[in-house]
């Protein structure tokens, strides 16, 4: 039987649409088997339980292209599977984009950083871009041009931005050599054993040493061992590397990590933060101390930690927060190999094509729901409470600004009641509460008689709270938004959102991802958002859910003032 018979024989399990995206039964024999095929060019879009649908964009084709598929190979794997004739658009697509990918191809030779095209015409086009021009050192023949040797990721921008993404077979320094492993039992006594996913992630980045490997993001949901991911492939590399991560709290949870299981001493870990900075093989910065300036018109003095050492890899820790101070010096460290991790590649500013061009492409990624269904992250559930304004707060919304209604609606004193309500629901639970306004969480912290944790807590007190949270001592804390990223909190099974920042899916992923880490008693985990209703806030948080309903989670929807018990499926 031909493979376009596979499918029409059983009925495929694709439907592929006009609108370049797929849906694939879940409930279909053939699920499992397409779901593995279609996986290295689409991006899951939505994963409820009985049909998932997957997209294939621009920036998912050619990282495909990057990983060696060809538009044939993706072609002829959708016809295999699909239930009806393959849309001609899509077909004039993917040949067209996929083909665009190693038309271009940035190399080195004889110690020149050389732009090669396949087509003398492009390589015509692409000299008169103004973009890529004042780049060009000069000509070399009718196919190829020297470029200035530090513009390889400005020029590499600059091709995305245009539609023909170049493939970088230029290298990479090797970095001072550094002698490290994964340790098969950690300092602590526990064994450690890298999970398949794990493993697979980080050969896929490394690629074997060769050019083809050595830069590029991991996807995967919080709470699924990303910086395990990340030892190992210091690991793999051994040479000083460089980590970037959000906070403080987050650098000194990397530094216990990287104590914990790799073969490192303390003295050849550092770290570099506002409170201390050090230089050391392994060296763990921020990206505020990182950004850090007096003025807006002055330079940033820390950017010299790239040259300080002798890196063979950076690690970009929740690389969808990177900020764009650091894309300008990262498009200047592409001899360098750069590893993203991140649980979402959403960002809010829509920055993804320079990830791509700067970082590199997705190299792995593994859905949500299939990691929880596997036992490594905790089972969770989501609702949203919906709570009404009180009588005297209805006149000032109707006449407030966009900001100041969000405002008004976010700090509703009558959530007050309802997160009182599911701490005693919950009194035998580990429980978090989250929010945006400060006002509103000290008025909260006040009542509630819980410690809270705010910008403004000094870094050894958020540790000592962070630390009797994990131990039992504390069994609810509250946190602002410094909470939403890289905390350490593996017990933590119920968190209470009470506001957050507009529509933000990347913050809702991020503040879920809190209770993901698998629980040692097996419970579930319940992620709870509080709202006022008919607001500008109900239709925000509509989108900031948008994130989760794609992976697969369903939201109830209860109404507090019927009843906190009475839910209704969204």
């Amino acid at each position: 039987m031909t493979s376009n018979a596979i499918g029409s024989a059983v009925g495929g399990p694709l439907i592929v649409q006009g609108d370049m995206t797929i849906l694939l039964e879940v409930a279909h024999p053939m699920y499992a088997e397409a779901r593995d095929k279609i996986a290295p060019f689409t991006e899951l879009l939505k994963s409820p339980e009985h049909m998932h649908t997957y997209g294939i964009s621009h920036l998912s084709l050619w990282n495909a292209a990057s990983s060696g598929h060809s538009a044939k190979e993706v072609l002829d794997t959708l016809r295999a599977y699909s239930r009806f004739d393959l849309p001609h658009n899509l077909v004039y697509e993917v040949e067209t984009f996929m083909e665009r990918y190693g038309q271009v191809r940035v190399l080195r030779e004889d110690g020149r950083l050389v732009l090669e095209v396949i087509d003398p015409a492009l390589l015509v086009e692409i000299k008169n871009h103004r973009q890529i021009a004042p780049f060009i050192e000069g000509d070399i023949d009718n196919r190829r041009i020297a470029l200035f040797p530090h513009s390889r990721g400005m020029v590499k921008m600059a091709l995305t931005n245009i539609g023909f993404p170049a493939e970088d077979l230029a290298g990479y320094v090797t970095g001072t050599p550094l002698e490290v492993d994964v340790r098969s039992i950690t300092l602590e006594g526990k064994p450690l054993n890298l999970r398949e996913y794990q493993k697979d992630a980080g050969q896929v980045f490394h690629a074997g040493g060769t050019d083809k490997g050595g830069s590029g993001v991991i996807v995967l949901p919080c709470g699924a061992g990303k910086t395990l991911v990340g030892l190992s492939t210091m690991a793999r590399v051994k040479c000083n590397t460089l980590i970037l991560t959000t906070n403080v709290t987050a650098a000194r949870q990397w530094i216990r990590e990287i104590l914990d299981k790799t073969t490192l001493r303390p003295d050849q870990v550092a770290e570099y933060t506002g409170d201390t900075k050090t230089i050391a093989p392994v060296t763990v910065a921020t990206y505020q101390i990182i950004t850090y300036r007096k003025r807006q018109s002055e330079d940033f003095p820390h950017f010299d930690i790239f040259s300080k050492n002798n890196w063979g890899l950076i690690i970009y820790d929740e690389v969808h927060l990177l900020p764009a101070p650091v894309f300008r010096i990262s498009a200047d460290m592409q001899a360098t190999r750069r590893l993203g991790l991140t649980a979402t590649l959403i960002r809010e500013d829509g920055r993804q094509k320079d990830v791509f061009s700067l970082i590199g492409p997705k190299k792995f990624e593994v859905p949500w729901k299939v990691l929880e269904q596997q036992g490594w992250i905790a089972t969770a559930t989501c609702t949203e409470i919906r709570v009404g304004l009180r009588p005297e707060d209805k006149m000032a919304y109707a006449m407030a600004d966009l900001r100041k209604k969000m405002a008004l609606a976010a700090s509703n004193p009558e959530k007050f009641k309802v997160v009182k309500e599911l701490l005693v629901q919950h009194k035998r639970d580990r429980v978090l509460i989250i929010g945006q306004y400060l006002e509103q969480l000290d008025a909260l912290a006040a009542i509630l008689k819980v410690p809270l944790i705010t910008g403004s807590t000094p870094n050894s007190e958020r540790e000592v709270l962070y630390k009797e949270f994990r131990d039992g001592t504390i069994e609810t804390l509250m946190v602002s938004k410094v909470g939403n990223f890289a905390v350490d909190i593996p017990d933590a099974n119920v968190l209470i959102q009470i506001s957050g920042t507009f529509g933000s899916r990347q913050e809702e992923a991020q503040r879920l991802g809190r209770v993901l880490r698998p629980k040692s008693n097996g419970s579930l985990a319940h992620f709870y958002t509080i709202i006022t209703k008919d607001t500008k806030e109900q239709e925000f948080g509509m989108n900031r859910q948008l994130f989760l309903t794609e992976q697969g989670y369903s939201y109830a929807i209860v109404d507090w003032n019927r009843s906190l018990l009475e839910e209704k499926p969204k």
